[in-house]
């Protein structure tokens, strides 16, 4: 085809004979399978080996690689993704059966302690530990054969959400028995033995598991790990293992009775047949055997979940306890990457998306309650702008959070999409959690049961940290195995080359070259006409959206080709060029999930501000990524090219700018307003009732002094009419309802408002010894009597 098209330009051009000449020469070299191969191909594999061109991959990394499948992420790395094919993709709903579950079970168990409680005591209550092991919560995931609740990963993630917004250490505790741990791999690689024996007991909460990984040399390098098990023969003539580890960042290590152990099993005697080196290899391991430590705690942020160290010394277990049999021995590193591939854009993601909702709803509540110069501190623009940005991302975060659980709920286990979910909603989460201590000022770091944010305030670390440190999943996991294993041809380029197969390695090359030729004028033509040559699956509001990915994507493609040609196997090691491409790929998903979510819930219009802002932020990183790349591209040639004419025009021609001022008013509008719109936008978290509680007094006086807000321009009015005098409307009151200009109905409800407002705005007293006893010195009655006088 391309040879089509250069004899059709070289005609228009009427070219020389000459150029004809030669232009036969090379479309024949090309077009002609065994002559390409002879002249073009073999001498090109020759060269690549020679010079490392592309990346060589430990086995390791191609456990990490291999682990899960492509999903819509492929879609970006096309240049020319399929809408249709992502907007059909699932978006789920909840289930009455999981509605009663989270208005019955899950409202309870946020109903019986609160955060400050927790904190206080430095743990769960025991009714409250009883109560999640009544109710399955440590099995949520386990099949109703087992005994288990049987919940798809959507239903887990919504209970997830819903118990972040009461407390993290609810999460913390059940969240590792339901994610990465001994129930999923058994679920997956246990022998039926052992899935018979243990998952019934760990769904009732008989066995509380933990998963030790982690090691003092060994963080995200987990294939470094020295912990060690050898195997030997007993007296008995049966085989066991002797273990020796020390393992730290445990949750749920110090009360666990079932641990569950990464180590690297070598086999001296080769009793299984697999060399003396069998590699890394999961186990179970009681935690009352002999030689067992457990026992201490860390204390992560003084978040009171229980994060333990613990060590074995020459613990001996008979070989059975290796998940899935002797069969499995060595196959570790294989089975955490693949549990991982999926569950790491469950849990996390889920918990920070019920922060987020958290912090909208605390923070629209408080800037109509707090009030500085007679306004609600949410009429000023300082307070609009980080309104705005919570309200904006949280729609966001909700939409990444569902979409993603779609897949995974489909059979998808997509690896790339996971790393993007789980760094980038941990990064938005801590974003807003900012925000939102910005925004309560002092109210937000005095420490007690009226504050709502500071202990998720100081858990948001630990988020950032587990399950991947966020540095290293956006450098190396997001593009860095994104670029192989998502890309069209790469993987398959490298497997050939691997093989030393010059025909499989001959047809996806020059398929590369094609896409990459394809690509660069896709992109060319995309950017001098904004995106408006591309094609939207849909019409309206939304459609300039799909138009402008589907030129990001094409612009992305281009580069990462050109970036795999120019660096080859030394781009891996570019970690700050790779985060930049990682943060392309993760903002095109997002802004997918977000279109997604918004069609999903019926293209409603009053959430158009918050789609927005969210897609025009969602454009403006993804700008702020690809100059990034312009300006740091150290390639001869190229490199002079990208930062000086292609720079300056994406500049002059950028493909996203921040959201406008107008429009993120409007979003912080949309939180400081009772009503549908912000309930939609918080849905699924725990809201109390009761004025007892911080947040139930909050909402009590948001809604008191929303209610009174237009009588209060009623006065105001009759003030600046000289019907009263010219004071603050609070003061008038009584002059008012003398005056006719309110009811007397009117009158007791600011008087309620009034009342609410000032008790919402407390924050906690200690007198000394209280504070050194850790506990609340402040009554209701004692902050009220200022009023009440």
């Amino acid at each position: 085809m391309w040879s089509l098209y250069f004899a059709v330009v070289l005609a228009v051009w009427q070219a020389p004979v000459w150029v004809w000449v030669l232009f036969g020469i090379v479309a024949v070299v090309l077009n002609v399978p065994n002559l390409r191969r002879s002249l073009l191909t073999s001498p090109l594999i020759k060269g690549i080996k020679a010079f490392n061109i592309l990346p060589k991959i430990s086995d390791t990394e191609r456990a990490a690689i291999e682990a899960g499948n492509v999903w819509v992420d492929g879609e970006f790395f096309s240049g020319k993704p399929n809408f249709q094919r992502m907007r059909s993709e699932p978006y789920p709903q909840v289930t009455p059966e999981l509605q009663a579950f989270l208005d019955g079970p899950v409202e309870q168990v946020c109903r019986m302690v609160s955060d400050w409680e927790i904190y206080r005591r430095k743990d769960l209550p025991p009714e409250v530990w009883d109560y999640l092991k009544q109710e399955r919560f440590l099995g949520m995931m386990i099949p109703k054969e087992y005994g288990g609740l049987g919940f798809s990963n959507f239903a887990y993630s919504n209970v997830m959400t819903k118990l972040a917004s009461r407390s993290f250490t609810h999460i913390a505790t059940v969240g590792v028995t339901n994610s990465l741990g001994p129930a999923k791999l058994l679920l997956r690689y246990g022998t039926p033995e052992q899935k018979n024996h243990y998952l019934p007991r760990l769904a009732r909460g008989e066995e509380i598991p933990c998963f030790a990984l982690t090691e003092p040399n060994a963080g995200s390098d987990a294939a470094s790990i020295k912990s060690e098990g050898v195997v030997f023969k007993g007296e008995d003539g049966k085989l066991y293992l002797r273990l020796n580890w020390k393992k730290r960042y445990i949750t749920l290590g110090a009360i666990a009775t079932l641990l569950g152990l990464a180590f690297r099993l070598r086999d001296p005697e080769n009793l299984l047949g697999k060399g003396e080196d069998v590699g890394i290899t999961c186990a179970l391991i009681h935690t009352d055997t002999p030689g067992v430590m457990l026992g201490k705690r860390h204390d992560p942020m003084g978040v009171p979940f229980y994060n333990s160290p613990t060590e074995g010394h020459d613990v001996v277990i008979p070989i059975g306890q290796i998940i899935g049999g002797a069969e499995q021995a060595g196959q570790g590193w294989k089975m955490l990457m693949q549990s991982l591939a999926a569950g790491r854009g469950i849990s996390f993601p889920a918990s920070c998306a019920g922060v987020a909702k958290l912090v909208a709803r605390v923070t629209g509540a408080h800037s109509i309650v707090r009030q500085q110069f007679g306004l609600p501190i949410g009429r000023f623009e300082g307070v609009e702008e980080p309104l705005a940005r919570i309200g904006g991302l949280t729609y966001l975060m909700e939409a990444a959070r569902t979409y993603t659980c779609g897949a995974v709920d489909k059979g998808e286990q997509p690896a790339v999409i996971s790393a993007i979910a789980k760094y980038n909603l941990t990064e938005l989460s801590r974003k807003i959690i900012n925000d939102g201590m910005d925004i309560q000022g002092g109210a937000g770091i005095c420490r007690g049961p009226r504050n709502l944010l500071a202990n998720i305030y100081t858990a948001t670390p630990i988020s950032i940290t587990v399950e991947g440190a966020n540095i290293l999943t956006r450098t190396m996991m997001i593009f860095g195995q994104g670029a192989i294993r998502c890309h069209p041809y790469v993987y398959s380029e490298i497997a050939a080359l691997n093989q030393s197969d010059v025909n499989a390695f001959d047809q996806v090359f020059w398929n590369h070259i094609g896409l990459t030729i394809r690509n660069a004028f896709r992109a060319t033509l995309l950017s001098i006409s904004r995106g408006y040559l591309a094609s939207s699956p849909v019409k309206g509001a939304t459609a300039k959206y799909y138009r402008k990915l589907e030129w990001a994507s094409a612009t992305f493609a281009f580069l990462t080709d050109v970036a795999l040609f120019c660096f080859g196997g030394t781009l891996k090691r570019r970690e700050k060029l790779t985060g930049r491409f990682a943060d392309i790929l993760s903002w095109m998903y997002l802004g997918t999930a977000t279109l997604r979510r918004f069609e999903a819930e019926g293209s409603l219009s009053e959430d158009l501000p918050f789609v927005d802002w969210a897609m025009q932020y969602t454009f403006a990183q993804i700008q702020q990524g690809f100059e990034g790349i312009f300006n740091n591209m150290p390639i001869p040639v190229l490199g002079s090219l990208f930062q000086g004419p292609i720079s300056w025009w994406w500049r002059l021609n950028p493909i996203g700018t921040m959201p406008s001022d107008q429009l993120g008013s409007e979003v912080a509008r949309s939180l400081q307003i009772p009503g549908q719109r912000r309930d939609r936008l918080t849905a699924g978290i725990y809201v109390p009732t009761t004025v007892d509680e911080a947040l139930g007094r909050l909402e009590h006086a948001f809604m008191l002094s929303s209610q009174a807000e237009s009588i209060l321009k009623t006065i105001k009015a009759a003030s600046h009419a000289g019907k009263l005098p010219q004071q603050k409307p609070e003061r008038l009151i009584a002059a008012a309802l003398e005056a006719g200009v309110i009811s007397s109905q009117e009158a007791e409800l600011l008087r309620e408002a009034e009342i609410a407002r000032n008790d919402a705005i407390q924050v906690d007293a200690f007198t000394l010894e209280e504070y050194q006893q850790g506990k609340s010195g402040i009554s209701t009655q004692e902050m009220l009597k200022p009023v009440l006088v």
